[in-house]
């Protein structure tokens, strides 16, 4: 088909409009999307939750929903790799620009993407502000990354996880004040041998709850937590145990009725071995 001249006008004007109409895209606080309203983070906030992550330029860090970029920005600008995620292509956009213009778009990446559907498997810090319905749906993915994996949130706790230390802005911040930290725990619910016995544990995200079996049959209780792979656990009337988790074994020191170091091999198949990744730094 030939255009002509009033045909091709109209095409013309719009080549030269459309990029000053995307650069002019300003987003509001409140501005609704597919499954949160947008309502950015403070800035001094971002900063608080990268640091309540000990944040290093060997980390990779995921935005889920991740709005102009910030977040992802300020990981980026602190020498880690970050990816944003984000539904609304034009926030994407956005988010490129800002990143250029920071001078990190290298190690600042956003696509636009499903967060519910989105890979973040290889994360090593997950930096979030979502509703608790958001959290509470992506808690069966939290589990599957790497014990030790950090998860800082703003505000919104994770329901039924503990959080391993939180930090606030203090009085002169109205709303949205306050980092969490989450560690993901290692998996060690099953069967275990230990130099003394068997040790069988339940364990409901980071808590830790079982019995301890001696040889002659004697069973007494355990409690314990989790973080990431670390673990410190009680067999009532023997002594504390406390040492990190390494797939299907861990291993550490004891104080009380065995005291020394000690070593548990798992029996059961119920968990695959730990990726060995995504650790806090020491």
């Amino acid at each position: 088909m030939i255009l002509t001249v009033p045909r091709l006008l109209p095409l013309l004007l719009w080549l030269f409009i459309a990029p000053a109409v995307a650069q002019s895209f300003e987003p509001y606080e409140g501005q609704p999307g597919k499954d949160v309203v947008w309502v950015p983070t403070r800035h001094a906030l971002v900063e608080r939750m990268l640091d309540l992550a000990t944040l290093t330029e060997r980390d990779f860090v995921v935005d889920l929903g991740s709005g102009d970029g910030r977040m992802v920005i300020a990981a980026a600008k602190r020498g880690a790799r970050a990816l944003g995620v984000e539904y609304e292509p034009e926030m994407v956009a956005l988010a490129r620009r800002n990143a250029a213009a920071a001078g990190v778009a290298e190690r600042a990446k956003f696509v636009q993407g499903d967060m519910f559907e989105a890979d973040f498997s290889q994360a090593t810090v997950l930096a979030l502000f979502l509703l608790p319905t958001n959290l509470r749906r992506l808690a069966p993915k939290f589990l599957e990354l790497a014990p030790g994996t950090r998860i800082v949130v703003n505000t919104y706790r994770i329901e039924g996880w503990d959080e391993e230390t939180s930090s606030d802005l203090g009085d002169a911040c109205a709303s949205w004040c306050t980092a969490l930290l989450y560690l993901v725990p290692a998996k060690v619910a099953g069967l275990w041998r230990l130099p003394t016995g068997e040790l069988e544990l339940a364990q409901d995200v980071q808590r830790l709850s079982g019995a301890f079996m001696a040889p002659g049959g004697r069973k007494t209780s355990v409690t314990g937590r989790l973080s990431g792979d670390r673990i410190r656990f009680t067999v009532a009337g023997s002594g504390e145990y406390t040492g990190r988790v390494h797939g299907g074994e861990m291993a550490g020191e004891a104080k009380g009725g065995f005291s020394g170091y000690w070593k548990a091999t798992r029996l059961d198949s119920g968990t695959e071995p730990e990726p060995d990744r995504g650790r806090s730094p020491k």
